[in-house]
């Protein structure tokens, strides 16, 4: 990694990509810090402290802090990411956006502008559910029209300008600008959670307690990183094999190729999907400040992750069960709609590509959905490891930190594409390079 980077700093092309990829992270960084008008910086500020651990503090960490904070871009990315997965879900529901899909470049076009606008319609219902929810229970100086308008125009054009700033990464930098927005926003918390982990398990401490704090703590975050990294990095090639036939004169076909099956097939969405469930209604609750009663009461505590894995009240770490189940059900259904064993098998069938000893057609399909389905359950259990993970750890010693689990998977994937995009990009101008002498 640190070769590839060396290498890409040699190359003036590249170079700039990266200036400018660093100059966009600037331009986040200082506008997470710009408060929304009208704001109570104050009232987040205890209302976090009150809430340490709970339902928004995934939420937090994703926007780099910018929500605890209240600032333009509090909502973040997030509008997008859940406006691209809708239209991901939507494009196999709707005959016509599958159409666009397939008609190329302009279809993709297409498929992406309606996902801007989707976008933006999103950041306007969350930035207006924040501003009222939150709003008439002390977020607002003033609490009236203007100011609740001003606050939704304020956050919903922050969350179009990290938008945008992605796809000029994408276009300018060095690629996956939407990826880069949101890492760039949880590395921006990683010195803060080091900072407390110090303070509470190393800060004060004898000496021989302190190294093997440290050593616990290194040891930890070493062993997830690498657990990510196999998880991302692990597949399954199923050969393939093209018989020879006959176009005009020539004998075409003949080669062999495989298809990879990726381990984590569905990526990190199955447990932002679980998490994202578990929390919704403890976000709601918080909006319109109900704190719940008796059973009710016993339930939002269980859908709470900061009560998971405690010892004096081990009742409620049946929401980590919960919790496990959604992840594992989520991966076998984003899968599900994301990969189509028959249709693969019958474009295979029709190119006259055939899986050695498996008949073309329906064997075929029922082999691929045999085999993924076993794929799949490990990736869900690989997964559910680096997931409960950091909740174990935060029921057990009360470490909280946002790197955990889902934002060192998001880490890990986010850098790792990047330098492959990085390594094309030099391929790509090495080449021309070569052509051009």
């Amino acid at each position: 990694m640190l070769t590839t980077l060396k290498n890409a700093f040699k190359i003036k092309e590249i170079r700039q990509k990266l200036f400018f990829t660093f100059v966009m992270m600037v331009v986040i960084r200082i506008g997470s810090q710009l408060p929304v008008p009208g704001v109570n910086s104050a009232y987040f500020k205890s209302f976090f402290e009150q809430n340490a651990g709970g339902a928004l503090d995934f939420f937090d960490a994703i926007t780099g802090g910018s929500f605890s904070s209240m600032s333009l871009l509090a909502l973040g990315i997030n509008p997008y990411i859940t406006s691209s997965i809708i239209m991901q879900l939507l494009t196999i529901a709707i005959p016509k956006l599958e159409e666009m899909q397939k008609d190329g470049e302009d279809g993709r076009k297409k498929i992406a502008s309606i996902t801007r606008f989707v976008t933006v319609a999103l950041a306007l219902i969350q930035g207006t559910a924040m501003s009222i929810g939150f709003g008439r229970q002390g977020l607002l100086v003033n609490f009236n029209a203007l100011s609740v308008i001003t606050a939704v125009a304020a956050m919903t054009a922050g969350s179009a300008f990290l938008m945008w700033i992605g796809e000029r990464i994408t276009e300018n930098g060095v690629g996956n600008g939407i990826s880069i927005v949101l890492v760039i926003n949880i590395i921006s918390r990683v010195p803060a959670d080091l900072k407390n982990l110090f303070a509470q398990f190393v800060k004060g401490k004898p000496f021989a307690t302190q190294a093997l704090a440290i050593a616990i703590i290194l040891a930890i975050i070493i062993v997830m990183v690498v657990l990510v990294i196999f998880l991302n990095g692990g597949t399954r090639k199923i050969p393939v094999q093209y018989a020879q036939k006959v176009q005009g004169r020539k004998m075409v076909g003949g080669q062999s190729s495989s298809i990879p099956l990726k381990v984590n097939t569905a990526g990190v969405i199955p447990i932002i999907f679980a998490q994202s469930l578990m929390q919704f209604p403890g976000i709601i609750c918080s909006f319109v400040g109900y704190e719940g009663t008796g059973v009710w009461r016993e339930i939002l505590n269980g859908l709470n992750s900061s009560n998971w894995c405690n010892p004096k009240a081990p009742i409620y770490s049946i929401g980590l069960l919960v919790y496990i189940v959604l992840v594992i059900f989520f991966a076998y259904f984003y899968t599900s709609i994301t990969f189509n064993p028959l249709m693969v098998a019958d474009n295979m069938k029709k190119q006259g590509g055939f899986i050695p000893g498996i008949r073309p057609g329906k064997p075929t399909s029922d082999y691929l959905t045999k085999v993924l389905n076993y794929i799949i359950f490990i990736g869900a259990v690989g997964l559910t490891v680096i997931g409960v993970l950091p909740y174990i750890f935060n029921g057990l010693f009360k470490a909280s930190v946002s790197f955990g689990g889902t934002s060192l998977i998001i880490i890990v994937s986010v850098v790792l594409e990047t330098m492959k995009q990085i390594e094309s990009q030099m391929l790509v101008r090495n080449y021309k390079g070569f052509l051009n002498d």
